[in-house]
């Protein structure tokens, strides 16, 4: 018996630190978002009665609930046991009911999407609406036994969510040094669970919250990979118009779409600009063009294709490729060579036959 008291308070004592260790776990109301209140009173009125208090109700734009016969009651900010226990104290004072009568339950019914900001290292900064979609509801439909399932879960409205939402993390981000700041409050969030499998203290976010993601000393190249932190897939602009060019390839430009941690050398196997004649080919040369998204400065790095695939585990020699990068490929000056002299020869060959057409003729 005393072991089983242990293991209990033990237990308890784990919840208690953990609420202490990530504080704000509890998700505050924003407006648009919907609460279902229920009082059994309401079952005691005659049908055509017009004080009930039982529906659904939507936190107004500023921040209010509209009751009946309450004056707007103020819940932006407050998490629903907050809320429940105001509302409870309001019907009290106004003289409604008698606290020892009063039975009432206030419960999450819709999540609304909220508009964050998101500034730092990743690929779209900006404001970004989080739980766009999402229809996760506090009353669901009866569960497997008949019981009805009940929730406050928001699965789009985590800080992890607005840092994909606004690109995911670029490899130069300190992931250990989030900041998350809401009205005059700031706290420091250590994101870096998401990468190594530990436990990640992922916040539920309000309308109005603003997430800063530092810059790291260096970047990471364990950030350049897909994650719930980092881009799944990637877009980067290919052009291939190499001799002879893979047939999948039309033209020779097209935009691809890319795992995210893909190497400058992987995208140039695929794309065929490798590979091929060893003396004609193995001269080609890839080109590399990135533009910063925000000061729109581009800069381009050209790689001999034989260099950069004996070369494939150096960073430098062998980059990531980030959104938006352009590949262009280029054939070796041997196969130009040969390309011009096919074209002189295409060129001329008409004028040499026309001879020998007049002679058979006579």
């Amino acid at each position: 018996m005393l072991a089983n008291r242990f293991t209990i308070s033990m237990l308890l004592g784990a919840v208690v630190s953990a609420s202490a260790v990530f504080p704000g776990l509890t998700l505050p109301l924003s407006p648009g978002d919907r609460v279902r209140m229920f009082t059994p009173l309401d079952d005691e009125l005659p049908a055509d009665s017009r004080f009930r208090l039982s529906g659904l109700y939507e936190v107004n734009l500023d921040g209010t609930l509209q009751i009946p016969f309450l004056p707007p009651q103020p819940v932006v900010g407050l998490d629903v046991s907050q809320v429940e226990k105001n509302l409870a104290e309001a019907l009290v004072k106004q003289g409604y009911f008698r606290p020892e009568f009063l039975a009432l339950s206030v419960r999450v019914a819709h999540w609304a999407p909220v508009q964050v900001t998101v500034s730092g290292e990743v690929f779209r900064p900006g404001r970004v609406l989080v739980n766009d979609g999402a229809e996760k509801s506090g009353e669901s439909a009866p569960g497997e036994f008949g019981a009805t399932i009940t929730g406050d879960n928001p699965p789009g409205r985590y800080l992890t969510a607005a840092i994909r939402q606004a690109g995911g993390l670029k490899p130069t981000a300190d992931i250990r040094q989030v900041r998350l700041v809401r009205k005059k409050q700031e706290r420091v969030v250590d994101l870096s669970g998401v990468i190594t499998g530990q436990p990640v203290p992922d916040i539920p976010l309000v309308a109005g919250d603003q997430v800063v993601v530092p810059a790291g000393a260096i970047a990471q190249s364990e950030l350049v990979r897909p994650s719930q932190l980092t881009p799944h897939e990637i877009p980067v602009l290919l052009s291939n118009l190499t001799v002879p060019h893979m047939p999948n390839q039309g033209k020779g430009g097209q935009i691809v779409k890319l795992e995210y941690g893909t190497r400058l050398s992987q995208v140039v196997v695929a794309a065929g600009c490798a590979g091929g004649t060893r003396s004609t080919n193995a001269r080609r040369k890839v080109a590399l063009i990135r533009t910063d998204r925000l000061t729109g400065a581009t800069a381009a790095m050209d790689r001999p294709v034989e260099r950069l695939l004996n070369h494939a585990s150096n960073d430098q020699e062998n980059p990531f490729l980030m959104p938006q990068d352009g590949v262009v490929c280029y054939d070796s000056r041997i196969t130009n060579i040969a390309s011009i002299l096919r074209s002189v020869g295409t060129l001329f060959s008409p004028f040499f036959l026309i001879p020998g057409l007049l002679r058979h003729d006579e």
